[in-house]
């Protein structure tokens, strides 16, 4: 579902992602670690053809992101570490419109499946400039799943949510991931342990490691990560 093979990215003579190159497949979730500037949200704007890459290739569902970027932004949902909202907007509205940009028929319906899903209904009526951080990130997943894409990019999913609101979202990312290919970034561990079956350390632009999450808990990687990273 995404194949990322040997991806760089300079500007000038630094490389944000030097020579980057693994996949992610359908039904699996992989976490991408690493510390600030590591280089994981140019890989995600990479992967999202919201920039190029210098070197490499990369494909979504069969699609490059060279020759084919509508067929990828089709393939893609994707909620950015700074998450865009129209905040004069009010929460079903914006989903609506969200639904109606991707092309979704019954746009109305979706919008409220969404609101269910990500547990939206208490705030579904107000301005997305009201909601708390939490509820802004909901609205944000929601959108990313609103057009039911096969893949899902998510830079920081679980900012700023509540212990409550943590676990329901988990559950909602867990959930999306059994029958779509799912890649996260975050700087929490546990959230790898709790979502991930896949972890990639990423340090310098460079991937220093690529572990499944069988036999690792949050602690053994936590460790794992000052090694390689500091």
């Amino acid at each position: 579902m995404i194949e990322i093979n040997d991806i760089s990215k300079l500007y000038g003579e630094q490389r944000a992602v030097d020579h980057v190159s693994f996949s992610v497949n359908q039904g699996e979730i992989v976490g991408l670690l690493g510390p600030n500037g590591a280089g994981k949200s140019t890989l995600m704007k990479i992967l999202t053809c919201f920039i190029p890459p210098s070197e490499g290739e990369a494909s979504i569902c069969g699609h490059s992101i060279y020759d084919d970027t509508l067929a990828v932004r089709r393939c893609i949902g994707y909620l950015p570490e700074h998450n865009p909202l129209y905040l004069e907007m009010f929460v079903r509205e914006y989903l609506r419109f969200a639904a109606g940009l991707s092309g979704v028929k019954n746009v109305g319906q979706r919008a409220d499946e969404m609101i269910e899903l990500t547990g939206l209904q208490p705030e579904a009526n107000k301005r997305i400039g009201q909601l708390s951080k939490g509820y802004r990130q909901r609205v944000g997943l929601a959108q990313a799943l609103i057009h039911d894409p096969q893949v899902l990019i998510l830079d920081e999913p679980t900012t700023g949510l509540d212990p409550n609101q943590l676990e329901f979202i988990r559950n909602v990312i867990r959930n999306s991931g059994k029958n779509k290919a799912v890649l996260l970034s975050t700087h929490i561990m546990q959230e790898v342990e709790a979502m991930c079956s896949r972890a990639v350390i990423i340090n310098h632009g460079r991937i220093v490691a690529d572990e499944s999450m069988n036999g690792l808990n949050a602690k053994k990687l936590t460790e794992q990560f000052h090694q390689l990273t500091m």
